[in-house]
């Protein structure tokens, strides 16, 4: 049943992730077409990342917290929505607020030796139900890769990626959780859907 689950939900992040590249194309063809100089993140994010989030989902609007990291990183969570499929999916922006080059830290996979063998990733997020005292990880596939933005790039000062992680959801009375990631600090977040 589990093996089931985590291939649905796979097939659902790779057409989620061909919709978004396809929504990014169209929208950046429909920009204006002039040569300012702007810093081309969403086209470098989309080939190092190595997976992409839905990045229209609240961009828009305030993000739902700030989290300060290590080396002037700052992580924005722009959405956590609950989806059908019985998981939740965290969408974000990680971004150099700093002055010099910044390389996204390793220990941002986690511990566990399944996730660290598949590379830089989100892998060590985790979403906290105090009320429910759960804890929960970021969803693997069969093949013991982490649900989640992959891939990671050294970023430039000023520079940002998207990202996105995946966890099995909360029951549906919770509506809100601490959001941890190794390194950062930890935001209280509130699930949509």
């Amino acid at each position: 049943m589990s093996i089931r689950f985590t291939a649905k939900a796979r097939r659902g992040m790779v057409v989620l992730t061909v919709a978004a590249g396809l929504a990014l194309g169209v929208t950046g063809c429909g920009s204006g077409g002039g040569d300012d100089k702007k810093p081309d993140t969403s086209a470098s994010a989309s080939k190092e990342s190595g997976s992409e989030p839905s990045t229209q989902e609240g961009q828009s609007e305030e993000p739902l917290a700030e989290l300060k990291g290590p080396q002037n990183l700052l992580l924005q969570i722009t959405s956590a929505k609950r989806d059908s499929g019985g998981f939740v999916t965290v969408n974000g922006i990680i971004k150099n607020d700093g002055g010099s080059t910044a390389v996204i830290p390793s220990n941002l996979s986690g511990n566990e030796t399944e996730i660290i063998k598949n590379g830089s990733s989100l892998g060590g997020a985790t979403l906290v139900d105090s009320k429910g005292k759960k804890r929960y990880y970021v969803l693997r596939d069969t093949d013991g890769r982490p649900l989640t933005t992959t891939g990671l790039p050294t970023l430039k000062s000023g520079e940002s990626i998207p990202v996105f992680m995946q966890f099995p959801s909360p029951p549906t009375s919770t509506t809100e959780v601490d959001f941890q990631l190794p390194g950062f600090a930890t935001a209280t977040i509130q699930i949509s859907g």
